[in-house]
């Protein structure tokens, strides 16, 4: 069973910047598409960034230049480097996972992004 486990959220001011990193066992991400979404209280969840099996990726137009996403196939994981963070990116940030063979999907448990004013 895929399994992801996401770190690196935290509290932090306006400007500032966060690393999450999400780490997968029993799938190799790089045969894996892999997004990060975020939910924010009261809102659906939406994705953030998603980098495809081929390396290509995409943003939302509300971090494009702020966040970078980006895979390390030797340790597994696939990160969101976030920088000049906004209040408005407070949310709870989630690591999901699409294998290319299968179809199948997988999220991980999340982890919460504070952005304070």
């Amino acid at each position: 069973q895929v399994q992801l486990v996401e770190s690196g959220g935290g509290l932090v001011q306006a400007g500032g910047s966060l690393r999450l990193s999400c780490a997968a066992s029993r799938i190799a991400v790089g045969f894996a598409v892999v997004g990060w979404y975020r939910q924010a209280p009261g809102k659906q969840r939406e994705l953030v960034a998603q980098i495809g099996s081929d390396g290509s990726t995409n943003y939302a137009n509300s971090v494009k230049g702020r966040f970078t996403i980006s895979r390390d196939n030797a340790k597994n994981t696939v990160s969101l480097q976030m920088h000049s963070l906004k209040p408005e990116d407070t949310a709870v940030y989630y690591c999901n996972l699409r294998s290319v063979m299968d179809s199948r999907i997988t999220w991980g448990q999340g982890t919460q992004v504070t952005v304070s004013s």
